[in-house]
């Protein structure tokens, strides 16, 4: 779903009264935030022309640049910059289909996944689509790193998994006391902030039906430049709901322009 800059402010603030009073009513609206399906971070990525671009971007979170470059640094890849991010929301019914992480004009540099909420199954396939994938689970708090030979192999997210019942936080998140109990002494050094029980209760409610993805990717590499861009070559492109729908229907999408071309 593309929404106008003017939609999307202070999402957070839209959906937390909303969230909050979810269960109370037998046909509760949507929240602006349970409709958000993904956001992109830095150089922000273009969903039609699967490109990358100096024209759209924001400055990357400090933050989550700093953790990305540590985390790179520790499994051998010194030096990683973290230029983008896209943002994956992931409600009971989403998927992702079957793709390959190939715009990126550097691919020496790894690919970051970051997991939160509940639990997902992973498809980790080979450098073709029909190449038989190998399953495993993503849970809250996982961290994958694809690198070297797996940066350039398809994966896919068919299915999430429903959290246990009567047991719907994910158990990594209760353990280590992410709630408004939080031992305080926990943020001296680390970039965590305290978590209000307000803004804890909107958050819980939401992550007990929902799993967010980051990915962290280096765009450029050292002395790279993104391409010139010719603008006399005009791009026909077909606008989808989202990331999600549009991998898995990119069969079926190839099938009917093939129809249109003999019709």
């Amino acid at each position: 779903m593309h929404m106008a800059p003017t939609e999307t402010e202070d999402i957070w603030g839209q959906s937390a009264d909303l969230l909050r009073k979810k269960g109370r009513g037998k046909r509760d609206p949507k929240t602006l935030l349970e409709k958000l399906r993904w956001v992109t971070l830095g150089y922000h990525y273009n969903w039609d022309t699967k490109k990358y671009s100096a024209e759209h971007y924001t400055p990357f979170p400090a933050d989550l640049h700093s953790l990305s470059r540590h985390l790179a640094a520790a499994c051998g890849f010194p030096g990683f910059d973290a230029q983008a991010g896209i943002l994956n929301y992931y409600r009971s019914d989403s998927s992702l289909g079957i793709h390959v992480d190939e715009s990126e004009l550097d691919h020496t540099r790894p690919l970051l996944s970051f997991s939160f909420g509940q639990s997902a199954v992973f498809l980790l396939g080979g450098t073709q689509r029909e190449h038989l994938p190998t399953a495993m689970f993503m849970h809250s708090g996982d961290v994958m790193v694809m690198s070297g030979f797996s940066r350039l192999l398809y994966h896919a997210v068919p299915c999430i998994i429903p959290a246990p019942e009567g047991d719907p936080l994910p158990p990594v998140l209760q353990r280590e006391g992410l709630g408004p109990d939080q031992d305080s002494s926990q943020e001296e050094g680390t970039p965590l902030g305290s978590v209000t029980e307000e803004d804890w209760e909107v958050c819980s409610k939401y992550i007990q039906t929902s799993r967010v993805n980051m990915t962290v990717r280096q765009v450029l590499g050292p002395g790279q430049t993104f391409p010139k861009t010719d603008t006399a070559k005009q791009t026909i492109v077909l606008h989808t709901d989202g990331y999600q729908e549009e991998s898995l229907d990119e069969e079926n999408v190839g099938k009917k322009r093939r129809r249109e071309k003999h019709t």
